[in-house]
């Protein structure tokens, strides 16, 4: 059974936006591991509902961000300081996940949240436009 594209936008977008509040809820309760998974995520779902609007995926993060700077990034349809954060949530998600290390800082979280908030707003402009 094929779901309707639209209705894998949207589902991809909702995602997104409880990724965001989870790593909210989770930096106010000091689970801090978590909240930077969940600030990867978020940006990384919103970028999947944007693939689906060109029919295209990956079944690797890789390819997902790669077909999203070609696509996305490059034709200048979404701005690329914008498009770093998504890299720089990756680094931090595998870092906190991977990595035997110290806690993310609050501080970096806290921007890193705010940058996923803006990057998922912008994506879901482009999701409206498309």
């Amino acid at each position: 059974m094929s779901v309707p594209k639209e209705e894998l936008i949207r589902y991809r977008l909702e995602r997104a936006r409880e990724a965001l509040d989870d790593a909210q809820s989770d930096m106010e309760q000091g689970r801090l591991n978590s909240a930077s998974n969940r600030i990867y995520y978020a940006m990384f779902y919103a970028t999947v509902a944007l693939l689906t609007t060109k029919n295209l995926s990956s079944s690797r993060h890789s390819g997902v961000i790669s077909l999203f700077y070609e696509n996305f990034v490059q034709t200048g349809q979404f701005p690329a300081e914008l498009a770093r954060y998504l890299g720089r949530a990756l680094e931090a998600r595998i870092d906190t996940d991977y990595k035997v290390s110290v806690p993310p800082e609050p501080l970096k979280l806290t921007e890193m949240l705010e940058n996923a908030e803006t990057f998922v707003q912008k994506a879901e402009d482009l999701v409206r436009t498309a």
